[in-house]
């Protein structure tokens, strides 16, 4: 029963992806990572980013997100989430506004991810993973929540260095309110479980490049708490420094099996 329970989970959300049009997938701090959610283990994932002054709102994220292929070599991820501002302006339309996002009008946004692991067609293969996050519902009008950020990467552990990453995204530069070359940029990382202190210790810095609401540097640590059950807290300073001030954020991420 728990089996066929986590089957029709699966199909549910395919189901939704395929009547919109496919938020955040598995990550580091703040930009995604090459990790596939394991097959018909959903993560549910709550994040929040604090503004550490001025006046901007509070931002959380809430979602789901579940492996749905049963293979060892290549994995795909959905997800959905709900996204939630601590205050809205109003733009005296009818909608509730922060920075051209229709606010708690349109909350639901959908992710997607294909991904493989290191060395899983020839030794010293780095992994990769090409993806979507950010697909929103409203793609016309006033207040756009079709960010559509698209991305690649490459990921690869070093030695005991740690892993390494670099890619690419693009985004939709309607919805992001910039210019066309601002809506793209570079994603890199580094990440470390430090097992020489303990396994339950990770820390992790990454970036990504663009002068809109997405480009940001970001550091953190995370401990696991439960072997399913982990914490990040970090620190993000967005490339956008006139429009968008630094944040503390925190972010629970469970396993539900």
């Amino acid at each position: 029963m728990k089996y066929i329970c986590r089957i029709l989970l699966s199909g549910l959300i395919i189901g939704i992806l395929n009547n919109f049009v496919t938020a955040t997938p598995s990550t580091q701090i703040w930009i995604p990572s090459t990790d596939v959610q394991a097959f018909l283990n959903p993560h549910f994932g709550w994040d929040s980013y604090i503004k550490v002054m001025g006046t901007e709102a509070t931002v959380t994220n809430g979602g789901i997100t579940m492996g749905v292929l049963p293979f060892k070599r290549i994995g795909l991820e959905i997800g959905i989430d709900y996204r939630d501002y601590g205050f809205m302006n109003n733009d005296n339309t009818g909608n509730t506004n922060l920075g051209g996002v229709a606010g708690h009008d349109y909350p639901v946004y959908f992710n997607a991810k294909l991904g493989v692991p290191e060395d899983a067609f020839f030794k010293y293969m780095p992994a990769a993973a090409i993806g979507a996050f950010d697909m929103g519902t409203k793609s016309s009008g006033v207040g756009l929540t079709s960010f559509n950020i698209s991305y690649g990467l490459l990921a690869k552990n070093i030695w005991k260095l740690g892993r390494f990453s670099a890619g690419y995204y693009f985004g939709n530069d309607k919805a992001l309110l910039v210019a066309k070359d601002q809506a793209n940029g570079v994603l890199l990382s580094w990440d470390r479980t430090m097992t020489e202190l303990t396994n339950k210790l990770w820390l992790a810095v990454d970036y990504q490049g663009g002068k809109n609401s997405y480009g940001a540097l970001s550091f953190g640590a995370a401990w696991t708490f439960a072997p399913n059950v982990s914490v990040i807290v970090g620190y993000d300073i967005w490339n956008d420094s006139q429009n968008l001030k630094p944040t503390v954020t925190v972010q629970v991420d469970i396993n539900a099996f």
